[in-house]
């Protein structure tokens, strides 16, 4: 069971982490193409920034997901309840064979 956590602990860590540094690659690149076209038509201010700060918050959700995930394999680990199901049963049956 130790690995069941140790093992989960290694997933929700290497999700947030690659979560993260996906959205931080994703929202330079936003960010950096958002002034190259600022630069190129200043005109388009207007349009071009409401639509950066949407693409922004669906950018940024992709790390609060994986925290979501994360907190789930941390706090409500559907693993360990199945190995605990899974031990009890092969306990009783051990104990009453019939």
């Amino acid at each position: 069971m130790e690995s069941i956590i140790s093992f989960s602990a290694l997933a929700a860590g290497i999700m947030i982490g690659l979560g993260a540094l996906g959205a931080g690659v994703g929202i330079g690149i936003l960010g950096s193409k958002f002034l190259e076209g600022l630069a190129r038509q200043p005109e388009l201010a207007g349009v071009l920034t409401p639509r950066m700060f949407l693409m922004l918050g669906l950018t940024d959700a992709v790390p609060i997901i994986a925290i979501a995930f994360a907190a789930f394999l941390m706090f409500a680990n559907p693993f360990v309840v199945q190995y605990e199901a899974t031990d009890h049963a092969a306990k009783v049956s051990e104990v009453d064979p019939g």
